[in-house]
């Protein structure tokens, strides 16, 4: 959905004032953005498989084919952490009809790309390529789904490959051991503890038969969503869906769904991390969040941005330019389908104590949610957000990506763009309440990060 020049205008309108320009009550909140909505078609074949388009020309004559699938690090078996995202990889391998790396010929070759993510809740396959590629692609995806053969060789190499992504952003990053801790250390039950990127003895038992079981478990079209936007015909796109698609069949056992409620924490809890060849101390305070789909998601998501968006966030003025008690410092609400982790921390300035910067963070939660926050501060940050949300949508890609986001997450894809509506409903009272109910009054867990043998 492209921006016209009034509404780009009326976007940019809400950050004209800085926040250093008024105090709390004296600027005028921005006038709302009203935007048009997505040109969706939604449909449903006989197989369950569910398909959303939107054909609308971007320039370019690009077009952008996605497939998610209800299968993420949540849905990892038992014992092989990691195996989702591993899974991800293999998806590129030989079918019946495409050899090893055909994929990537089909796109790149003609000026496209591809690309693939696996998250908590999700796996999701994301290619672009010029119009005139579109049914090649189409059957790629369907082919792929349906009849991926992999091999000893091949599972061997990818796994190795994946081995060596975990070693190169977990165990060689001086931070990466914390950060891959955070959701170990937030959830106790639900399997958001295990980390996506998993571990490298649980990657390393797994096997081809697990391979071959995941794949009939959870990549059958009644668990797939297909997205496809950009310049197109819609009559024409239905009939390649039938065609390559449509005959496709679903195994005849259920999917296999995590139904596991993460409690409540009762206590706050210390613990001390370890890592080798560590530059300088870190401290995290992590909080149990809501779902992606809860009310005070918006909210929460503008407390994340006061704090931490940008070089003017207050974390960032407070702790590294001011105080310069910190290195870095950041807060990030991360929800998922089933529920969420919000987490604050910083790395230490030369010296620093670890209490201290414990307490320095707290302050600064405090403040934001206690003290002061006039809607001209409130009016930058919103208008940072949906800048990013806009913009990404001016693609065929960042537009399938929304609607993606918008199905699987949250169960509707006009989510979408009711986002937008929601991020400007958010008042600096809403900020204020999510964070003395999440942060001030829930209990955390407080995790210093220090020299030592990896622990």
């Amino acid at each position: 959905m492209l921006l016209t020049r009034r509404q780009g205008l009326a976007l940019l309108g809400a950050a004209t004032v800085p926040a250093w320009a008024a105090g709390p009550g004296v600027a005028q909140p921005a006038a709302l953005i009203r935007l048009p909505a997505m040109r969706l078609r939604q449909r449903s074949l006989a197989n369950g498989l569910q398909v959303v388009s939107s054909a609308e020309a971007m320039g370019g004559g690009s077009v952008s084919v996605q497939v998610w699938y209800r299968v993420g690090g949540k849905d990892d078996p038992a014992g092989r952490s990691g195996f989702a995202h591993l899974f991800e990889h293999l998806m590129f391998k030989r079918t019946r009809h495409m050899a090893n790396e055909m994929f990537d010929r089909l796109t790149e070759d003609v000026g496209g790309q591809n690309n693939a993510f696996t998250a908590e809740d999700v796996t999701a396959y994301q290619s672009e390529v010029p119009s005139n590629h579109l049914e090649r692609l189409l059957w790629a995806e369907a082919e792929r789904l349906a009849h991926l053969q992999v091999d000893q060789a091949s599972f061997d190499s990818e796994r190795k490959v994946v081995i060596e992504e975990l070693r190169q952003r977990v165990l060689a990053d001086p931070y990466g051991r914390l950060f891959n801790a955070l959701s170990q250390q937030c959830f106790e039950a639900h399997p958001y503890q295990r980390p996506v990127i998993g571990s490298e003895a649980d990657l390393n038992a797994a096997t081809l038969a697990d391979v071959r079981q995941f794949h009939a478990t959870y990549y059958r079209p009644d668990n797939a969503l297909l997205i496809v936007t950009g310049d197109f015909e819609p009559v024409q796109l239905d009939a390649w869906v039938d065609c390559y698609f449509g005959p496709l069949v679903n195994p005849a056992s259920a999917i296999p769904r995590v139904s596991m409620v993460e409690p409540a924490r009762q206590r706050d809890r210390r613990v001390t991390l370890k890592a080798p060849q560590l530059p300088l101390p870190a401290v995290a305070l992590v909080w149990q969040g809501p779902a992606v789909s809860h009310a005070d998601a918006p909210a929460l998501e503008l407390a994340a941005a006061l704090l931490s968006a940008g070089e003017s966030s207050r974390l960032n003025e407070a702790l590294v330019y001011h105080r310069q008690a910190a290195q870095s410092a950041g807060f990030s609400a991360d929800l998922y389908a089933d529920a969420g982790m919000l987490t604050a921390y910083a790395i230490a300035a030369s010296g620093q104590p670890l209490r201290r910067l414990e307490q320095a963070l707290l302050g600064q939660i405090r403040r934001l949610a206690q003290g002061a926050l006039g809607s001209a501060e409130m009016d930058k940050v919103r208008t940072q957000l949906l800048t990013a949300a806009l913009l990404s949508r001016q693609t065929p890609q960042g537009q399938a990506d929304a609607i993606g986001r918008a199905v699987m997450l949250y169960g509707d894809a006009r989510e979408a763009d009711q986002r937008v509506a929601r991020l400007q409903a958010v008042q600096a009272a809403d900020v204020q309440r999510v964070l003395q109910h999440y942060l001030l009054r829930g209990h955390r867990v407080i995790i210093d990060y220090v020299q030592g043998a990896a622990s």
